[in-house]
């Protein structure tokens, strides 16, 4: 096993969700405004939106995990960009369509631009450049041992 196919959020208010996450320019095929489950497409995985209550059933229906979304639950998802100004476009998007800052993006210790952003169910998001990063036809990162 050496990809990861589906990253699935697991989400209190899916209209919102999904409302905010085609602000940010993820692209899906659903049309209606309050689906069930959401597929966004992406290069190389696909970001999937599911009702939180429900992910946790669909792990142990008869003893479901417990839901605390209280604090920082040790994960993070992050989307590598071309330059500082897509960053800070992206940043602007998040605020205006409902997104929290957690870190307005500055230069970093390791040498690049970096910043972190909440979804509206506080999944954590860093947005980060670097002048050293390449990027493949698909444009995604590479990155070299």
């Amino acid at each position: 096993m050496n990809r990861i196919n589906l990253i699935c959020l697991g989400v209190s208010d899916m209209k919102k969700s999904l409302a905010f996450y085609k602000n940010l320019g993820f692209k899906t095929y659903i049309m209606e405004d309050n689906p069930p489950i959401v597929f966004f497409d992406n290069q190389g995985t696909k970001l999937e939106l599911f009702p939180l209550e429900e992910l946790a059933r669909d792990i142990n229906a008869q003893a479901p995990p417990a839901i605390d979304r209280k604090g920082f639950g040790g994960i993070t998802l992050a989307c590598n960009m071309k330059s500082e100004k897509e960053v800070d476009d992206l940043f602007a998007v998040v605020e205006k369509y409902g997104g929290t800052i957690a870190k307005k993006p500055e230069k970093v210790s390791w040498g690049g631009y970096s910043g972190y952003f909440r979804d509206p169910d506080g999944y954590y998001w860093e947005a980060a450049y670097a002048s050293i990063w390449e990027f493949d036809p698909n444009d995604m990162l590479v990155i070299k041992e």
